[in-house]
C-alpha cells in the first residue's frame, strides 16, 4: 500500500474556476510533460485498465496491487479499454478522480491531461469525472472489491512503509450515498466506531477486523476480503476477528483509537437537482436554459455544445459541428456550471455527438 502525506485543505479544487485551455496552468501542464507524455505509451493497445496519479504537473503510474485504493488529497487518471461489442473495435472510458482534499492544480493537471490522453487514442474515450464519495455507477464496476479511500496525499511521491514502522489506520466498511459498500478511512477516534458497521484497525502487524453488533453480513464479508488483500502483501502481518457485543472497551483495538475527534464541520452541498437541458453560448462560455425536465435527443443540435443535467450526473454532448476549442472545453464548461450552481460534486462524462454512452442513452429514455 502507498503511503501518502496529509494535506489540509478540504474541496481546494472545487473553489476555483476552471481556466480553459490556452491558460497559464495548461502551459505549465505542456512544459512539464515536454513534447510527448511518456505515461501514455502503451496506453489503450488492449483491453484493461490502466491508472495514474498526478504528482507535481507529472503523470505517475499507480502500482496494480493498490488499484481501487486512492488518497484524498490527490487527482487520478483511470482508463478502461475494451473491444465494443458491434464492432470488435478497441473502445475507451477515460476518467479523473479528485480527492477531496485535492489542490487546485492537480484538479486542472488531472483535467488537461485526461484531454491529452483522448487526443492522444485518437479522440475515441468518452471522457468522465469523478468526486470523491459521488462517483458514478460505471467507476465503481471497475473495483469488484470496492473503492478505498485513505488519508493523505502526494507531496514528493509515495514510499512503501514496513510493518513495523507502520501510523495505525482506521477504516470504516459501510453503505454510500447510493448503497454500495464502501471502504473508508477515518480518524482513530473511539466515538466514530458505531454497532451498525464493521471496521478494520490496520496495525501493520496486527489487523483488527470489529463488527459491529448489528453490521450486515455484506459489510462483514466486504472487510474480511479487505484483509484478505492486506496480509497477501505484507506476509507476516497477523489478523483477529472481533464482535461488538462481546468486546471490552479495555481491549487493544480501543486503546489505539487514540486521536482527537475533529470538529470542523463537513461541507454543505445543494441537494440533487432535477433534469434540465442547457446550451452553452460560446461566446461568453455560460449555459442558457433549453428545457426543464426530460430532455430527448432531438433536442441536441450539431452546431451547438449542450450540457444535460440529471439528479446525480452532468452530460456535456458535443455536436459534430462545434469548433476544436469547444471539443476540447466539455469538461471545464460542465465545472464551472456546477460550481456556480452548488453542486461541484457531481459527476461529470463529456461525449461527442456519434460515441457510444450507455448512460447518455439511459438519461436520455429517462
Amino acid at each position: 500500500m502507498s503511503k501518502g502525506l496529509v494535506k489540509a485543505k478540504k474541496y481546494d479544487w472545487k473553489n476555483s474556476n476552471m481556466e480553459l485551455f490556452g491558460s497559464k496552468l495548461e502551459r505549465e501542464v505542456k512544459k512539464a510533460s515536454a513534447v510527448t507524455e511518456p505515461a501514455w505509451q502503451g496506453a489503450g493497445v488492449a483491453p484493461g485498465l490502466r491508472i495514474w496519479r498526478i504528482e507535481k504537473f507529472e503523470v505517475k503510474d499507480w502500482p496494480k496491487e493498490d488499484y481501487g485504493e486512492f488518497y484524498n488529497g490527490d487527482s487520478y487518471i483511470i482508463l478502461n479499454t475494451f473491444k465494443d461489442d458491434d464492432s470488435e473495435n478497441l473502445a475507451h472510458d477515460v476518467h479523473f478522480w479528485i480527492g477531496k482534499y485535492s489542490s487546485q492544480d492537480e484538479y486542472g493537471t488531472a483535467a488537461y491531461k485526461t484531454v491529452e490522453l483522448d487526443t492522444f487514442l485518437d479522440d475515441v474515450p468518452v471522457q468522465h469525472r469523478e468526486c470523491q464519495d459521488y462517483e458514478s455507477d460505471l467507476f465503481k464496476s471497475y473495483f469488484p472489491q470496492g473503492i478505498t479511500t485513505m488519508e493523505g496525499g502526494c507531496a514528493t511521491g509515495f514510499r512503501h512503509v514496513p510493518p513495523e514502522q507502520y501510523e495505525g489506520r482506521l477504516f470504516h466498511f459501510g453503505r454510500d450515498k447510493s448503497g454500495h459498500i464502501a471502504c473508508k478511512e477515518i480518524p482513530r477516534v473511539a466515538s466514530l466506531v458505531s454497532d451498525d458497521d464493521v471496521y478494520i484497525l490496520d496495525l501493520g502487524l496486527t489487523i483488527y477486523q470489529y463488527n459491529g453488533e448489528t453490521s450486515s453480513p455484506m459489510e462483514r464479508s466486504k472487510a474480511m476480503q479487505h484483509v484478505g488483500n492486506i496480509k497477501i502483501h505484507r506476509g507476516d502481518a497477523v489478523s483477529k476477528v472481533l464482535e461488538g457485543a462481546t468486546t471490552s472497551k479495555a481491549h487493544e483495538f480501543f486503546e489505539k483509537l487514540d486521536q482527537e475527534p475533529d470538529d470542523t464541520p463537513e461541507d454543505d452541498t445543494d441537494g440533487p437537482d432535477g433534469n434540465k437541458l442547457l446550451r452553452v453560448n460560446t461566446e461568453t462560455n455560460l449555459p442558457e436554459v433549453v428545457k426543464e425536465g426530460n430532455f430527448a435527443r432531438d433536442d441536441l443540435k450539431s452546431d451547438d455544445v449542450f450540457i444535460c443535467e440529471t439528479s446525480s450526473s452532468v452530460f456535456v454532448w458535443i455536436g459534430i459541428n462545434a469548433s476544436v476549442s469547444e471539443k476540447k472545453n466539455g469538461l471545464p464548461y460542465a465545472h464551472n456550471y456546477l460550481r456556480g450552481h452548488g453542486r461541484p460534486w457531481k459527476s461529470i462524462t463529456v461525449i461527442k455527438e456519434g460515441q457510444k454512452c450507455a448512460q447518455f442513452e439511459a438519461a436520455l429514455a429517462a
